[in-house]
């Protein structure tokens, strides 16, 4: 009977998601299920809508909730991480304190000043779990679905806890692919590897048949680039707020972006056009340039602001047996640990070699054209003996010219979030593709200063 842990309980839609992906096995259905958040009345939300479903359902699940990290740590076997360090009041001035400066993220928790801030204040966050996780659960995994995933990881990387991090970019991004070729996707198969929120299709086939040729067609055809004119306009681009009525499954895969980096170095990556937007130089330097690449504005800070929490309390009150698994990895991973069935999934992992493997000491270097202290997005084996991490060779060679971009971005970070070193926290930014586009030197200084005012409560590790 495994302990499964979730940190950060206290939210809506990961919780709920992963805890009924994991019942939808009767193998971990009699599972301790343990809760635990810093806000009490979100963490009891959760444990009465959770308990709830086992209850209706007559489940053996043991249910957990408390605010003491260490109680809910001890004697897990798997630590799940849902929490968003600081939450909604310091996600605001990651997006608005740069969009005073002319820099618009859509979503900012990944690159960009957004993706740094946020990245440098959770990393105490991950650094105590990780402490108590030697002493109270020195074996489990951490099963980590916080951004931005590639930065939170690195950082567990230099403790030696076992991690690997979870996104659902490869599955979504290949299930639209099969979608716009019209092939069923079961039909499928394809190679993907990279880093998080940028890894590459460097193969995709129909029934052993190389189908890019037309996938690039197609793709071509319904997202023609804008031209060499595009852009010309001055003056950064804030946009007008999201229409939340729309239909975003239309917004968000409006794929003009994706298209023109594939144009040009010949691969289509994992993440959405909008999101994807923000991690190079090249779609939003102003409101003529993202218009010109971006359908419509899918804002994710706004989406947040507006979440349907009546809606998800609803959805959760009305769940009925049989329960099903969503494309969430999680609960598979689970699974096929505690049952040793074989699968493949596509996680996080030190380039170096499996989860909890040191850089003192590499066992591998997966990706040999990234750096190999770096975190890799790849096809990972899971069965009894965990996550074992393919190796897929080196990418083209533009692929990983663009992925080197992130990773210089996200080791100034980590360096940053674990030394306290604010001249880091100033280079990381400065070296970020789309800061770096729009800001001079001492405007990023004067940027990076105004977010550490704002977010100081959030950053302990600088003196």
């Amino acid at each position: 009977m495994p302990k499964i842990t979730f940190m950060g309980a206290g939210g809506y839609s990961f919780p709920a998601r992963i805890t009924l992906d994991i019942l939808s096995f009767p193998e971990l259905q009699d599972s301790t299920i343990t809760l635990m958040d810093i806000n009490k009345d979100n963490l009891d939300r959760s444990y009465r809508l959770l308990s709830g479903v086992i209850n209706r359902l007559n489940l053996p699940t043991k249910m957990e909730a408390t605010t003491d990290r260490r109680a809910a740590l001890d004697g897990a076997d798997y630590v799940i991480i849902v929490w968003q360090v600081g939450g909604i009041e310091a996600y605001t001035p990651d997006v608005e304190i740069p969009r005073k400066y002319g820099i618009d993220q859509c979503v900012g928790d990944t690159l960009g000043p957004g993706g740094v801030f946020r990245g440098v204040r959770s990393i105490p966050a991950y650094i105590d779990v990780c402490k108590d996780m030697k002493e109270v659960c020195p074996d489990a995994l951490m099963i980590n679905y916080a951004n931005p995933m590639s930065i939170n990881c690195w950082a567990v990387s230099t403790t030696g806890i076992k991690c690997v991090g979870l996104c659902h970019s490869v599955q979504g991004t290949s299930w639209m692919l099969a979608s716009h070729l019209g092939i069923p996707y079961n039909e499928i198969s394809y190679k993907c590897y990279g880093i998080n929120h940028q890894a590459w299709f460097t193969e995709f086939r129909h029934k052993g048949k190389d189908v890019y040729p037309e996938l690039r067609r197609i793709m071509f055809e319904k997202y023609p680039s804008p031209g060499p004119g595009v852009g010309l306009s001055d003056g950064a681009y804030i946009g007008k707020q999201p229409d939340l009525a729309v239909d975003h499954g239309d917004v968000y895969y409006h794929e003009r972006v994706r298209t023109e980096i594939m144009r040009t170095f010949g691969y289509f990556h994992t993440e959405s056009s909008h999101h994807g937007s923000e991690y190079v130089m090249w779609f939003r330097k102003n409101e003529d340039m993202i218009k010109s690449y971006i359908k419509e504005r899918w804002d994710y800070y706004q989406i947040c602001l507006h979440h349907d929490f009546a809606g998800q309390e609803k959805w959760i009150e009305e769940v009925k047996a049989p329960l099903t698994c969503s494309g969430e990895y999680a609960a598979y991973i689970i699974h096929s640990m505690e049952t040793d069935t074989k699968r493949v999934i596509y996680g996080n992992v030190p380039n170096y070699g499996p989860p909890g493997s040191s850089i003192d000491s590499p066992s591998a270097h997966l990706i040999p054209n990234l750096p190999q202290n770096c975190i890799v997005e790849l096809a990972c084996l899971v069965d009894r003996n965990g996550i074992q991490p393919t190796s897929p060779g080196p990418l083209p060679i533009g692929c990983a010219a663009i992925n080197r971009m992130s990773i210089n971005v996200q080791e100034l970070a980590v360096s940053a979030g674990l030394t306290g070193n604010k001249e880091l926290l100033y280079q990381a930014v400065a070296v970020d593709p789309f800061a770096g586009s729009m800001l001079t030197l001492p405007r990023i200084k004067e940027m990076v200063d105004e977010m550490f005012e704002a977010e100081k409560k959030w950053l302990p590790q600088f003196k």
